[in-house]
């Protein structure tokens, strides 16, 4: 079956059994290996991509889910300005240690910082939660988001003030 859909911004179609898991077809059909297989379960975040603006575990979206609808990556998402600044916030921060589970976290909390760039630590927790980091702890990633949560509003202070 054809399924059409934007990825990354770009229209894109493939000729596919609708069933395939959206996480293998991101991997396999385009190469998008920060969208990571962890638990297969849609518990750990791994895969965590924005299925029409919304943060969605891949591994147990059929790909027929996307139809006629929009993914983004960490791939698409690290090249926007505010990708940028949460990649480099995490990395001022040191909150990223092995790496696996960085990809989700930077689909998560673009997502975050996109809706509600609030840098309160309970609401921070609770947009992240359906993420797991088996190395930090979580401590320095709160930071990270929190760091990019400021330099968000001063940025927005800044142009006011131009």
């Amino acid at each position: 079956m054809l399924i059409n859909f934007k990825l990354n911004g770009k229209d894109t179609s493939l000729d596919t059994d609708p069933m395939r898991r959206l996480l293998d077809v991101l991997r396999e059909d385009y190469q998008l290996t920060s969208v990571k297989e962890s638990c297969g379960e849609g518990e750990c975040g791994a895969c965590t991509v924005l299925l029409n603006d919304l943060p969605v575990t891949s591994c147990i979206i059929n790909v027929i889910q996307v139809e006629n609808g929009s993914v983004q990556t960490a791939e698409g998402i690290s090249e926007t300005p505010l990708g940028k600044l949460i990649t480099d916030c995490y990395e001022e921060t040191n909150a990223v240690q092995c790496g696996f589970c960085f990809p989700g976290f930077l689909v998560t909390t673009y997502h975050y910082l996109k809706q509600v760039a609030d840098s309160d630590e309970a609401k921070i927790k609770s947009a992240l939660s359906g993420n797991i980091c088996r190395c930090t702890g979580y401590k320095k990633i709160i930071e990270a988001v929190q760091l990019a949560c400021r330099k968000l509003v001063d940025q927005e202070h800044h142009h006011e003030n131009v």
